[in-house]
């Protein structure tokens, strides 16, 4: 029997007072990998530094039983228009500590001490997986690259995220 990988649904949130859909290359870069890893696209947005509304676009997808993932991009460093991590944590039924530790810990081969400056994180909401970016290309590249790609592909051995997700929101 083939190792068929399962196909995703993904919406993207790029977190940005600047960015436009022409200059927003973290968010394009994203929605190339999500394709080229034959995932479905659900949705892609651009939202301003608010918490609110970060909050209430990732509330509507995480309500959304068609979207697996939400991916972010932006907003995760320690300026006061940095944000994401308090609109998006007090929406995690469960926090995924390892992600964050890990993407800094293969940044800091990349970036060297500057790595401490990402608050990168995941959680789950709802069944629904959320992984949350720094705003830079390479930092997307990293992560993509580095983590997400097999963790999202259900053939990656020896387990991986995808084929979690029928179980998420066992009782």
């Amino acid at each position: 029997m083939l190792n068929a990988s399962l196909t995703l649904n993904a919406a993207i949130m790029t977190v940005s007072d600047t960015r436009t859909d022409e200059t927003d290359t973290s968010g394009q870069y994203l929605v190339e990998q999500l394709r080229n890893a034959e995932h479905n696209l659900a949705e892609k947005t651009i939202v301003p530094d608010n918490r609110y509304q970060i909050r209430a676009i990732a509330s509507r997808w995480i309500a959304d039983e068609q979207i697996d993932i939400v991916l972010t991009t932006g907003g995760t460093g320690v300026t006061g228009r940095d944000v994401t991590p308090e609109a998006m944590q007090p929406l995690f039924d469960k926090s995924i500590e390892g992600f964050g530790e890990l993407f800094r810990m293969i940044s800091y081969s990349e970036i060297g001490t500057s790595t401490v400056q990402s608050r990168a994180f995941a959680g789950l909401a709802n069944g629904t997986y959320i992984f949350c970016l720094p705003g830079s290309s390479g930092a997307c590249r990293t992560a993509w690259e580095k983590i997400l790609k097999d963790q999202l592909n259900s053939s990656h051995r020896p387990c991986n995220f995808a084929k979690l997700i029928p179980r998420l929101c066992e009782t």
